[in-house]
């Protein structure tokens, strides 16, 4: 009898100390929704000239995100990518690339699979302007016509040529935005 109420009081007191522990350390899980924006810089340079398709590109996270009341992604945290597809510069158009994050780094060395873009308002493309024209063609600008004879100014208007595309490059240290395309499964948050 001795030995069942001895059994019964360790499983009771493991209980009790498991459950106390759980609440201590905050491992309840969450997900950060899609669409969320977090303001990182970049630790390398990156450019359209010298990347391919592939590389590896790491950035920092320069803000706490905060779900509610948690810092669910805090100050420090690294984030890796890479070039994910790449456009060389042509006649018209400048050189454009498209960065894809997909994993991130806690400061307790916790690593979490995420899918992310760095954002832009081109559909999350760097780079692909337009370039600017060639040469400008003089074209004669009626405005009015006064005693039979026409007034006008020289307008100049874009050619049909436009000058030759360049590259893009990132700095080391830009300012960028990570946009999450998916939902980020979190199984915790740093305690500080």
């Amino acid at each position: 009898m001795r030995y069942l109420i001895t059994l019964l009081l360790v499983f009771i007191f493991g209980i009790s100390v498991s459950a106390a522990e759980l609440s201590l350390r905050d491992y309840h899980e969450f997900d950060v929704p899609a669409g969320t924006h977090i303001p990182v810089i970049s630790l390398q340079e990156f450019s359209t000239a010298y990347c391919e398709e592939g590389d590896k590109v790491y950035f920092e996270a320069v803000a706490d995100i905060y779900l509610y009341n948690k810092n669910v992604i805090p100050q420090g945290t690294k984030l890796e990518g890479y070039i994910d597809k790449k456009n060389e510069p042509i006649r018209g158009t400048n050189a454009a690339m498209r960065v894809f994050v997909n994993k991130m780094y806690l400061s307790d060395g916790y690593e979490i699979p995420i899918k992310a873009y760095i954002y832009t308002s081109n559909n999350n493309i760097i780079g692909g302007q337009l370039t600017p024209p060639e040469k400008y063609i003089r074209v004669p600008h009626y405005q009015r016509w006064a005693m039979f004879r026409a007034m006008g100014t020289l307008q100049c208007v874009p050619g049909a040529q436009r000058k030759m595309g360049e590259h893009v490059t990132i700095a080391s240290g830009a300012d960028l935005i990570v946009v999450l395309v998916a939902p980020l499964h979190m199984t915790h948050t740093i305690i500080n």
